[in-house]
């Protein structure tokens, strides 16, 4: 008889590993859950109720989650209506999240049986991996069909040092064209001569030894400014297309020695990273300046009722304290328009106090659409719904009563579907390797043939 040696280290391991699996597939079934009524809460459109752009608007205000994030859920949502087995798999707790998600962006009734065969056997990064794939396959196939044209894109965003960084996929006529205007324009840079490549192998330019490669971002800056200032832009437009800088007094006037004390708050580009005291007086040196006299609370005088048309520099007054739409929750800082709060042809004054930045959606909800937007005599401004209730800023989540265990709740309301430690786990055995080829293949053949039943019937 073999004597069984206790090992509370394990034993807690094994405790703690039974326990978190439980709770995950409860998290998946209530997941599933939510998402069912999301479905709906999407589909009747319960979120213009609150005067929202969107579902998932209504869940980064309300919910707290993430717009991209929320995206996806309302997403998920509504392709699940679509795939009874995913969506059973999913409400059972068999199946998480991730999984769901990864399948919903390929799978069809034909495909899902095959679908949730690999989400059965397979995990998280399997599933995620041959959806990946077989994306890849359809995307090559289409380019092959529509050419690379249809394909052309333009991304960019800001990194950690404050460089904008682009990066562009174009068409090979396109591409040529791109290249020979920064070829030409980087010819027309002083002091550049034959270009020699450098110890490291990147080309410089043999005067100002600079790479070539900061020569380029110098011409495409120069080709965009040129770009501005030529008849191509509209000139009654020309103040959209300014690149503003907010600068004190203080820091232009700031001497070199000043400059560490220089923050974002007191130098930066409008609806961008910040920038040093010596660049503000770099870019102030050839710019139109305008004086923007603020009282104690940061209120530029007023225009009064001369005009009832905002002016550029109030305009950009009004952009630097709202960074966009007020309306409670909203997100939009791109496309705002500026609002009389009170409204002018009633007597409202053009002046920063009585302006609030608003979206067109709910610039138009607020003059048409029964919503109103009011300030209170603290300043503070007021909105509220076509019933008159106010539309706060803070979203309304009840915290769980202190003392109780929230998955209590949880494991009553699911108890039916059995769930235990194992529920979730995926029946794949760690020696086993997937074939991609094959899985990618399967999943192909599925599309084909629900293709070629479509096409008979």
């Amino acid at each position: 008889m073999v004597a069984v040696v206790s090992n509370p280290a394990r034993d807690r391991a094994e405790a703690l590993a039974a326990e978190l699996t439980e709770l995950c597939a409860y998290r998946y079934a209530l997941e599933a859950r939510f998402l069912e009524l999301l479905r709906e809460f999407d589909a009747n459109r319960c979120w213009e109720r609150l005067g929202l752009h969107s579902c998932a608007h209504w869940l980064n205000f309300k919910c707290g989650i993430g717009l991209n994030a929320a995206r996806e859920k309302v997403r998920v949502a509504n392709a699940l209506a679509g795939l009874p087995l995913i969506s059973k798999a999913f409400a059972e707790g068999r199946v998480s999240y991730s999984k769901a998600r990864a399948m919903t962006r390929v799978a069809t009734p034909e495909n899902e049986e095959y679908l949730m065969m690999i989400a059965t056997h397979g995990t998280a990064y399997h599933v995620e991996t041959l959806v990946r794939k077989f994306r890849r396959v359809k995307k090559l196939r289409a380019a092959q069909e529509k050419g690379p044209h249809a394909y052309r894109a333009l991304h960019y965003h800001t990194d950690e040092n404050g460089m904008l960084v682009i990066e562009a996929r174009l068409s090979p006529e396109q591409g040529a064209l791109v290249l020979k205007a920064l070829e030409a324009a980087v010819e027309q840079q002083p002091g550049v001569s034959a270009e020699t490549p450098d110890d490291d192998g990147d080309d410089v330019t043999a005067v100002t030894r600079e790479p070539i490669s900061a020569r380029r971002a110098d011409a495409l800056a120069e080709i965009a400014e040129g770009y501005l200032g030529s008849d191509n832009v509209a000139c009654n437009t020309a103040d959209r297309h300014q690149v503003v800088v907010h600068v004190t007094a203080e820091t232009l006037a700031a001497t070199d020695e000043c400059d560490c004390h220089v923050t974002a708050e007191t130098s930066y580009l409008e609806d961008g990273p910040g920038v040093t005291a010596e660049t503000s007086r770099r870019i102030a040196c050839d710019a139109s300046l305008v004086r923007l006299v603020k009282d104690q609370k940061g209120e530029p005088l007023s225009i009064g009722r001369k005009s009832r048309t905002i002016p550029p520099w109030m305009r950009r007054a009004l952009i630097a304290r709202d960074k966009g739409c007020r309306f409670p929750g909203c997100t939009h800082t791109r496309f705002v328009d500026g609002h009389h709060i009170e409204h002018w042809a009633k007597g409202g004054e053009t002046s920063l106090k009585n302006l609030i930045l608003l979206c067109r959606h709910h610039h138009r909800l607020v003059h048409e659409g029964g919503f109103s937007c009011t300030r209170r005599f603290r300043g503070n401004v007021e909105f509220r719904d076509p019933n008159g209730r106010l539309l706060t800023d803070a979203p309304a989540l009840e915290p769980v009563p202190r003392g109780e265990d929230p998955t209590a709740w949880v494991q009553h309301r699911f108890e039916r579907l059995g769930i235990d430690d194992d529920t979730c786990v995926s029946q794949w055995y760690a020696g086993d390797r997937m074939d991609w080829d094959l899985a990618v293949f399967h999943l192909d053949e599925a599309e084909r043939r629900a293709c070629e039943r479509r096409l008979a019937g």
